[in-house]
């Protein structure tokens, strides 16, 4: 193995995906066949990132990915958690070893096709095919619970259209969804282009303009119904238009960042999987993370209607999937078929995710 191997092994992995694009990671190369991911989180400015999970979930896609890229050269990858490091800044051994005869993974192929469709989706039906594809695709340690009938859908709209008006109005995800948007852009490098967001050219003006200061979103969503098109246009009509709904659901308790590190490697098996079989996929995890704060015990937002909203929010969420309150949830989101959105996240160039030694 020689360094080009190792270059194009990191070049296709960081197409791995990250909440909002965020890219929580940096390469050290250590030796030819070694590398160190630097990993971070960003608990302490974004709301989402509760103690980490998503960040820890996004590292664990990333070495998934890595794995899946490398076996397209016939090298195992072996990773581990570098003892010692701070649960926020977590450090990942990465060794590559010759494995002659090991065959690609077919998932390599979708690694760059993998994106978030943010769009309504065709309600086409899964074939047997695709849906135990889907739900083997996680592997044993996880369940994957499919919500697909109008019926169905409807409740999962439902659910979307009260958390959406929760994650609207709550100032402390205002502060996230002001940062992480490109505005004017199909592509970008390190948010998500305003172009992906998935509302109407009129209501992305909108947005820009009210988005500038808490105080005119506040006034719009007081006055002026101002969450009214959004989640219209990114709830409640793409809940409806898909094919399906889907819960992966461990089969123990999360209880480790490693726990969360591992559900990142079943989520992007998942998304990848989804890909390769002709779908699209968009994420829905803030209801998931929501209801991670209501089972902590922890508060969401200094403002008052918040946090009893999402302990409403995460019993309706539970009464859905049949499940107790104490029953973990993994990873949200809708699936179905449709052309390939022509505004996507793409990624930082490798050189600016490499560390100098």
């Amino acid at each position: 193995m020689n360094r080009d191997t190792l270059l194009a092994i990191l070049d296709l992995a960081r197409w791995a995906p990250s909440g909002d694009n965020t890219q929580p990671w940096r390469f050290e190369i250590v030796a030819d066949d070694r590398v160190a991911v630097h990993g971070h989180d960003t608990r302490a400015e974004v709301l989402y990132d509760f103690d980490g999970h998503a960040s820890q979930m996004a590292h664990g896609a990333l070495l998934e990915t890595l794995r899946i890229a490398a076996s397209g050269f016939a090298l195992e990858c072996v990773w581990q958690a570098r003892p010692g490091c701070p649960e926020h800044a977590p450090v990942y051994d990465v060794e590559l070893r010759e494995a002659p005869g090991l065959p690609p993974d077919p998932l390599a192929a979708c690694i760059r096709q993998r994106t978030v469709q943010r769009r309504p989706m065709r309600t086409t039906a899964l074939t047997a095919t695709q849906r135990d594809a889907l739900r083997r695709a996680p592997g044993d340690a996880y369940r994957v619970d499919f919500f697909e009938s109008p019926g169905a859908r409807l409740a999962v709209a439902g659910l979307l259209w009260r958390n959406a008006h929760l994650r609207l109005t709550c100032p402390e995800a205002y502060q996230v969804h002001r940062a992480v948007i490109e505005w004017n852009a199909r592509f970008s490098q390190d948010r998500i282009p305003d172009q992906a967001v998935g509302v109407d050219p009129l209501t992305a003006r909108l947005m820009h303009w009210v988005m500038q200061r808490w105080e005119r979103v506040d006034f719009f969503n007081r006055y002026l119904f101002g969450t009214i098109a959004p989640r219209i246009q990114l709830d409640f009509l793409p809940a409806l238009a898909c094919a399906g709904h889907l819960l992966m659901c461990p089969r123990r308790p999360l209880a480790t960042p490693g726990d969360h590190v591992e559900a990142g490697v079943a989520l992007q098996r998942l998304w990848l999987t989804a890909t390769a079989c002709g779908l699209h996929l968009q994420p829905q995890m803030t209801p998931v993370i929501f209801r991670w704060y209501v089972q902590a015990g922890r508060s969401i937002s200094r403002t008052p209607h918040i946090d009893p909203g999402a302990s409403a929010l995460a019993a309706r969420f539970e009464t859905l999937a049949g499940a107790g309150r104490d029953d973990p949830f993994a990873f949200f989101c809708r699936v179905g078929s449709c052309a390939p959105p022509r505004s996507r996240s793409i990624r930082k160039e490798l050189a600016e995710l490499l560390m100098q030694r």
